[in-house]
């Protein structure tokens, strides 16, 4: 009897292969559904253009397309203009196409010599400065203190009088320490990933009749 079963499996196992090869579709009528069935091949749209990447095909598209991606920056602004330019970037852009980056710049305390009355008299000091041997740079872009001269910069007024203390001992007299820039702060926006839609968005971006000039982040 237990053979008779055996046999029984074996077989039904057989004809349901048979069957869902195709195999018996002439003879059941009923078509196999699987892998095989000519049906589906036909319903298929352009499958002459269907292509298999491999692993690192797709990481070179992936790459690709993030490369087509530009870091856009507006700046600097002051804390109230930046808000002003963020409410025109929420009328045109999607919200989240941007951010606001902070820079904060700490006081400029330097070690200063001059003012002096004219080039010639600065020439005199920077040729005695040489003689001993110290650092210094004539300044620019420093109006209120120019023709003169900087003996170094510090981030804080402390550090600034212990240099002007050791430069002192050195055989440097008449200079002094001064601040030369006030701790600032500047806001930049940035759209770090837009494409070329959003780039030409971000050109035309105007406020207050005032382009905003997006360009190439400087550190994106």
């Amino acid at each position: 009897m237990l053979r008779a079963w055996v046999a029984l499996l074996l077989l039904a196992n057989a004809v349901f292969f048979a069957w869902s090869q195709g195999w018996l579709d002439g003879l059941t009528g009923f078509h196999a559904h699987g892998e095989r069935e000519p049906e589906r091949l036909l319903r298929q749209v352009h499958p002459e253009v269907v292509k298999v990447l491999t692993p690192h095909a797709v990481a070179a598209a992936a790459s690709a397309a993030a490369a087509r991606l530009a870091c856009l920056e507006a700046g600097p602004f002051g804390a109230g203009d930046a808000s002003s330019v963020e409410a025109a970037l929420a009328s045109a852009l999607p919200a989240g196409s941007w951010t606001r980056v902070r820079v904060d710049t700490p006081a400029v305390w330097i070690v200063y010599m001059g003012k002096y009355p004219n080039r010639e008299t600065q020439q005199k000091k920077e040729d005695e400065l040489a003689r001993i041997k110290v650092a210094f740079e004539a300044l620019k872009n420093a109006p209120e203190y120019e023709p003169g001269l900087s003996l170094g910069r510090f981030d804080n007024r402390a550090d600034a009088e212990l240099s002007l203390a050791q430069l002192t001992l050195r055989g440097v007299h008449s200079a002094k320490v001064v601040e030369l820039g006030k701790p600032s702060s500047a806001h930049w926006l940035r759209v770090g990933r837009a494409d070329t839609e959003l780039a030409a968005k971000l050109a035309a971006l105007k406020v207050d009749a005032r382009v905003l000039g997006f360009a190439a982040c400087a550190k994106p």
